[in-house]
């Protein structure tokens, strides 16, 4: 398994006592974790402006997040264009499943196939880890 994080993903787990932060660190035992530099700059960005507290549980995420500049042109998918970036460097970089939370834009795609990825909301993505051996009470 090979998971695109998108960048609210990203900025939620930049968060070091988040929920999300546990579920990303989880899954790095499990799978491959991908995301773009686009995102993550673009996550970088939102935290300088809006939670510069948080920065540091950005960069310590660095060691379990593989950043790639892959990317594909002309996707067509009916996405809001500021999405496409992120479909784009999920699928160029062979990923398995894009964690989202973006409900508006991806949720009709939950539990669907895009474009060959599986897109998984944090639940889906917890589902998923415990079919492969996770068990959540571990580490609590």
């Amino acid at each position: 398994m090979r998971i695109f994080l998108d960048a609210n993903v990203l900025f939620s787990a930049a968060v070091e006592a988040s929920a999300t932060r546990w579920l990303l660190s989880a899954a790095s035992g499990y799978a491959g974790l991908v995301s773009s530099r686009h995102a993550w700059e673009e996550v970088r960005r939102n935290l300088q402006r809006k939670r510069p507290e948080h920065l540091p549980g950005l960069a310590s995420l660095q060691p379990l997040v593989r950043i790639t500049n892959a990317h594909m042109p002309h996707l067509t998918e009916d996405l809001p264009s500021e999405d496409l970036p992120i479909l784009a460097a999920a699928v160029a970089s062979g990923c398995t499943h894009l964690w989202t939370g973006d409900r508006r834009h991806f949720g009709t795609w939950y539990g669907r196939q895009l474009r060959g990825l599986t897109v998984v909301s944090a639940t889906m993505l917890a589902d998923r880890l415990v079919e492969q051996g996770w068990n959540p009470e571990q580490g609590l």
